[in-house]
């Protein structure tokens, strides 16, 4: 069987996907604002599901652009998370990635306290000063914690992007985050990862960057 390749330079690729993504988007009409996290979702896992299953709290897209531009730092669950955040762009901010889960204090506290690291990581993030993004997408604990620590007033993250993967109370920890006040992005279902959550913030990071360049 004859393959018939696409002839695309390698700087045209991503914008041809983009393309190839609307078109396969059909007929369907996305909200301008949320556009470009789904499609960057969808170029991430090639998941056209991310159309549906991706929940937006009111107006998260403005307070989260406005919360990056005011400096936020963002803080993922995963090491994998935290390389695929475009750290450079969002330097231009004053915001920084953070990812505590391989700390030794992270690892004694969740011994001591018998849970796991990523609810122990979330306890040292509260910590943290300044206006926090919160990228979930591996740790359901992680999620519950923080609901936990925004009902007790502890924390007030000024967005949380809860995309765990999984089947043990992943469906549930994102159900909580959107019980709460706290501004959101979540993956329904069972579905999403660390590489959904790194699309996310660099969708959000792009948007702003997009909007410097003109």
């Amino acid at each position: 069987m004859k393959v018939a390749l696409e002839n695309v330079l390698p700087g045209e690729i991503e914008a041809r996907s983009f393309e190839i993504i609307t078109e396969e988007l059909g007929g369907r009409k996305l909200d301008e604002d949320k556009a470009p996290v789904i499609k960057r979702v969808i170029h991430t896992s090639a998941d056209f599901e991310y159309a549906d299953t991706l929940c937006f709290s009111d107006g998260v897209i403005g307070k989260a652009l406005e919360a990056i531009r005011g400096g936020a730092s963002i803080v993922t669950d995963t090491q994998m998370g935290r390389s695929g955040i475009n750290k450079r762009s969002l330097a231009r901010y004053g915001g920084q990635v953070y990812c505590f889960m391989g700390d030794e204090d992270v690892a004694r506290q969740a011994r001591e306290n018998g849970t796991t690291r990523a609810v122990a990581s979330i306890d040292k993030a509260a910590s943290l000063e300044g206006p926090l993004i919160f990228a979930i997408g591996n740790a359901p604990t992680a999620l519950v914690r923080l609901y936990e620590l925004i009902k007790e007033g502890r924390i007030h993250p000024a967005l949380v992007i809860g995309v765990p993967v999984g089947f043990v109370n992943v469906v549930q920890s994102k159900e909580l985050i959107m019980e709460t006040e706290a501004p959101y992005i979540v993956a329904r279902g069972r579905k999403g990862g660390s590489n959904v959550a790194a699309a996310i913030c660099n969708a959000l990071l792009y948007m702003i960057d997009e909007t410097r360049g003109q």
